[in-house]
């Protein structure tokens, strides 16, 4: 699939796979330098524009190594690129972490992916039908022993 994209900031990176073929998600690089303070969150400019296919839509997901090591994560994951859009994607990031965060100019600092999405009508009833599951949500199978 080809997507359009257009450089805000010629120097930044455009997304790519570290394993093509393999991984889901392109690496999304910063297109600015500055620090996130723990329990801080700021919108990180990735100096890209992107027309996504109607049809489509863009989600931004968080880095698992970023979390695991540094507590950082995308605080509105899955944050979504509607097809119309376009505007710089910025990516939104938090910090759980115990110390300050230092983001650098081309640092990976999400996921993208581009998933095809459902166009949804939808049906009026005055009744749904029955299944096994019913009402039980919010944890009412029970609480895990792990």
């Amino acid at each position: 699939m080809q997507i359009k994209v257009e450089k805000v900031n010629e120097a930044v990176k455009l997304p790519e796979y570290q394993h093509y073929g393999e991984d889901a998600g392109l690496d999304l690089h910063a297109a600015e330098e500055l620090t996130i303070k723990s329990g801080e969150y700021k919108l990180i400019k990735t100096g890209l524009k992107i027309a996504v296919p109607s049809g489509y839509a863009a989600f931004v997901y968080p880095r698992s190594g970023l979390a695991l090591k540094k507590g950082i994560t995308v605080l509105n994951a899955d944050g979504v690129i509607d097809s119309g859009y376009r505007g710089e994607i910025g990516v939104i990031l938090i910090n759980h972490g115990p110390a300050d965060f230092k983001v650098k100019f081309n640092d990976r600092i999400a996921q993208l992916i581009i998933q095809q999405v459902n166009l949804i009508e939808w049906e009026e009833v005055d009744d749904l039908s029955e299944s096994s599951r019913g009402k039980g949500g919010f944890g009412h199978t029970g609480v895990s022993s792990v």
